[in-house]
C-alpha cells in the first residue's frame, strides 16, 4: 500500500469519495499531470476495490504494463501511481487482474479525452490552460431568473447538423462559427447538444456512454469544445447538454464489471439490466457511484461552463419495472416498484448542482406522471427546475395527424394540457425522439395535402409558441425537414432552395422574433395568471382563442387558432379591453406560404359583449391558421 500524501492525494478527498460526498472527484481520480518533488509526470488513480492488481499500460511503456504496477491507497479501493516523464497526449489504459486471475483492459472512467472510435484508449489531457472570455455572460445569468425569461432551445446532433462528407464531421470550433451564426440569426436562446460524452457507436447518438468525462473526439479536442461554449456565451447563447446517468453500455473497455465485479451496475442483475436498450443501470445506492455521477454533473459546469443538463430517461430511473418483463421485476424494501435509491440520488444531484451553480438549468426528461418533479426537495420534490411536457407533445401530435373533419370529436387533445400546465415548470419539446424510427418528420405527421401540411405545421408551431411553457425544437424542424432525421447524414439543407421550405424557415424565424419581443409569451410561463381562455369549448368549429398575459396589466396578447379548413370572413372574438389590437403574426400570410393578401394591421375593439368579455372585435380567420394580436392602448387617443 502507498500513503496518499506521498503521491499528492488527500485522505479527506478519498474519504469523501468513498462516502458519496465527493462532488469534484475528477480533480484527483483519473490521469493528472503534476509535479511530485522535482519531477514532472502524470499521477494515475482509479477506483477498483475488488481488483487483485492494477497496472498502467500505454504508449509510454510500449503497452508492457508490468513496468508500471499501481499500489493501493489504504482501504479506499483506489489504486494510484505517479509515472515521471509522461506528457500530455500519451495514451493509456488500466490492466486489471480480477480475483479469479483474469486480465481486463479498461479505459479510464475519469479520462478527460479518449481516442477516436473505433480505438478505445484514454488520452492524458490538461484541461486547466484555456482562458475563458465569458465573464459578462456569467454575471448576466446571475441577474436573471429562467422562469421569467424567454427560453427557445435549438436541439442539435453535432454529427448530422452539417457534415463535410461521410463520417467527416465539423469540429467543435467550426461549429462555433457555422452553427452559432445560424442559431443567432434564427433567434434561439439556447443550444442543446445530444450527448457528447464519449461513446463507441454512432447510432446510439451518445446515449450509450463509455467516457462520462470525455467530450467525444469525433468533433475535436476538449479545448475546441471550450472555444465553442465560450463563443456561444459571448454572443448570448446558453449551452445545454443531454446527460445520461440512467444507464451505460456494456462494451468491454467500459464500466461493466470494471474490476471483474459489478461495482458500477450493482450485484442484482435483474435491477441492473436495461433490456429495452441493451445497457446496464447504475447502482444509485452505492456511495462511490454517487460521487462519480454527481461529480460528473458538476464537471461539465465547472470545467466547460455548461449552463445546464437535460437529464435523460428519468422515468426509467425511478421505476424498477420500466420496460421490463415480469421475470425481471424487483421491489424496494417497502414492496413497491419505486427505485428509492434513484429517487434519493436525483434529489441529492439537484441539491448539489444548485449549491454550486444556483443559476443552472436542471431539466428532467420524464415521461411519467411522477408528482413534484420541479418542486424543491425540501417540499418533497425531485428538485429539478424544469421538466419536459411529454403529455402536451403526444396529445398535440396525435391531434395534428387527424383529418380536420374529425377534430371536433377530439377537441380535448388541444385543451387538456391547460388542466395541468402549471403543475410543473414545463418545457414543450419537439425533439429528435419524435422524428425517428418510423414516426415521420413533424411535417410528415401533419394531415392533408402537401400544401395543407405546411399550413398545419405553421399553425401547430404558432400554438406551441404561445402555449405556456419554454420551447425546444430539434434541428431541421424550422424549415419543415420532410424526411425523418437521418443520423448518419447531413440535414437536407438543399430543401431551403424550394419555395415552400424556404418560406417555412422565414415563418419560424418571424415566430421566434415575435416570441422574443413579446414578454407576455414567457414572463409568466409558470404562473396560472399568465393564461386565460377566451373560447375553449368551440369543438364544432375546431377553434380556440386565449390570452397570454405579462407582468404589466396592459401587456397581453390574443391568440386564435383555427384547426379547421373553414374560412371565416368576419369572425367575432371577445377581448378584455377597449382600444386597439395590432396583428402581430398571421401564419397564412403569402410571405410564409399561405393565401392571405390583405388584412387590417390594426383592429379596434367594439363595445359588443362576446364570449364573456365586455368588448369584441371582428376579423378574417383563414383556414388552418394561427393569428396573434397585441393589445396596444386603452381606448382612442385624445
Amino acid at each position: 500500500m502507498v500513503n496518499a500524501a506521498s503521491i499528492g492525494l488527500s485522505t479527506r478527498d478519498l474519504y469523501l469519495f468513498n462516502n458519496g460526498n465527493s462532488f469534484h472527484s475528477y480533480r484527483f481520480l483519473g490521469a493528472h499531470p503534476i509535479r511530485l518533488g522535482d519531477e514532472k509526470g502524470v499521477r494515475f488513480s482509479v477506483w477498483a476495490p475488488q481488483a487483485k492488481s492494477v497496472r498502467v499500460s500505454g504508449s509510454f511503456n510500449e503497452w508492457q504494463s508490468d513496468k508500471h504496477v499501481m499500489e493501493k491507497v489504504g482501504e479506499t479501493g483506489v489504486w494510484s501511481l505517479f509515472i515521471p516523464g509522461i506528457r500530455v497526449g500519451a495514451i493509456y489504459k488500466y490492466e486489471l487482474e480480477t480475483a479469479s486471475g483474469d486480465r481486463l483492459l479498461k479505459s479510464d472512467p475519469y479520462a478527460f479525452q479518449s481516442e477516436r472510435r473505433p480505438r478505445t484508449a484514454s488520452v492524458v489531457t490538461d484541461l486547466s490552460s484555456y482562458h475563458w472570455n465569458d465573464r459578462a455572460w456569467q454575471l448576466h445569468q446571475q441577474e436573471e431568473s429562467p422562469y421569467h425569461e424567454p427560453m427557445l432551445i435549438y436541439e442539435v446532433h453535432l454529427g448530422s447538423w452539417r457534415v463535410k462528407g461521410k463520417e467527416i464531421f465539423l469540429t467543435y470550433e467550426e461549429m462555433a462559427d457555422q452553427l452559432l451564426d445560424y442559431v443567432v440569426e434564427m433567434g434561439y436562446t439556447h443550444i442543446e447538444l445530444l450527448p457528447i460524452t464519449e461513446h463507441p457507436l454512432d447510432q446510439s447518438w451518445g446515449y450509450q456512454t463509455t467516457g462520462y468525462y470525455s467530450a467525444t473526439s469525433r468533433y475535436g479536442t476538449p479545448e475546441q469544445l471550450m472555444i465553442f461554449v465560450d463563443r456561444c456565451h459571448q454572443r448570448g447563447i446558453g449551452v445545454l447538454l443531454d446527460w445520461v446517468p440512467g444507464h451505460f453500455c456494456k462494451d468491454d473497455h467500459g464500466l461493466r464489471l470494471f474490476d471483474g465485479t459489478p461495482i458500477y451496475e450493482g450485484a442484482d442483475w435483474k435491477r441492473a439490466e436495461k433490456p429495452l436498450w441493451g445497457t446496464l443501470a447504475f447502482d444509485f445506492g452505492r456511495t462511490e457511484v454517487q460521487s462519480f455521477l454527481i461529480s460528473n454533473a458538476i464537471f461539465w459546469m465547472d470545467v466547460f461552463h455548461i449552463d445546464g443538463l437535460r437529464v435523460d430517461a428519468v422515468a426509467s430511473m425511478i421505476d424498477l419495472h420500466f420496460d421490463k418483463a415480469p421475470e425481471l421485476h424487483t421491489y424496494n424494501k417497502f414492496g413497491g416498484r419505486e427505485n428509492t435509491d434513484a429517487i434519493r440520488f436525483l434529489k441529492r444531484l439537484n441539491e448539489t448542482v444548485f449549491h454550486y451553480y444556483p443559476d443552472a438549468l436542471m431539466i428532467a426528461e420524464d415521461s411519467s406522471a411522477w408528482p413534484a418533479v420541479t418542486s424543491p426537495t425540501y417540499m418533497g420534490g425531485l428538485g429539478f427546475n424544469f421538466k419536459w411536457n411529454m403529455g402536451w407533445m403526444n396529445d398535440m401530435l396525435r391531434y395534428m395527424a387527424l383529418d380536420p373533419n374529425e377534430r371536433r370529436h377530439h377537441h380535448q387533445l388541444i385543451t387538456f394540457s391547460l388542466m395541468y400546465a402549471f403543475s410543473e415548470n414545463f418545457i414543450l419539446p419537439l425533439s429528435h425522439d419524435e422524428v425517428v424510427h418510423g414516426k415521420r418528420s413533424l411535417l410528415g405527421k401533419m394531415s392533408g395535402t402537401y400544401e395543407q401540411k405546411f399550413a398545419q405545421l405553421r399553425l401547430f408551431y404558432g400554438y406551441w409558441m404561445t402555449h405556456p411553457g419554454k420551447k425546444l425544437l430539434f434541428m431541421g424542424g424550422e424549415w419543415g425537414q420532410f424526411d425523418e432525421w437521418k443520423d448518419a447524414e447531413s440535414l437536407d439543407w438543399q430543401l431551403l432552395e424550394y419555395e415552400s421550405h424556404g418560406r417555412m424557415n422565414d415563418y419560424v424565424k418571424a415566430l421566434n422574433t415575435v416570441y422574443a419581443d413579446r414578454s407576455a409569451l414567457w414572463e409568466r410561463d409558470c404562473d396560472p395568471g399568465g393564461f386565460e381562455w377566451i373560447d375553449v369549448h368551440n369543438a364544432a368549429q375546431s377553434i380556440i382563442v386565449f390570452l397570454r398575459r405579462g407582468l404589466e396589466p396592459d401587456c397581453f396578447n390574443v391568440v386564435l387558432c383555427n384547426f379547421s379548413t373553414q374560412h371565416y370572413e368576419n369572425y367575432r372574438v371577445g377581448v378584455p379591453e377597449a382600444g386597439m389590437y395590432r396583428l402581430v403574426l398571421n401564419s397564412d400570410e403569402q410571405a410564409f406560404g399561405g393565401h392571405t393578401t390583405l388584412m387590417p394591421e390594426v383592429l379596434t375593439a367594439e363595445a359588443v359583449p362576446w364570449q364573456g368579455r365586455a368588448y369584441s372585435l371582428t376579423l378574417e380567420l383563414p383556414p388552418l391558421a394561427f393569428l396573434m394580436l397585441a393589445y396596444e392602448e386603452k381606448g382612442p387617443k385624445k
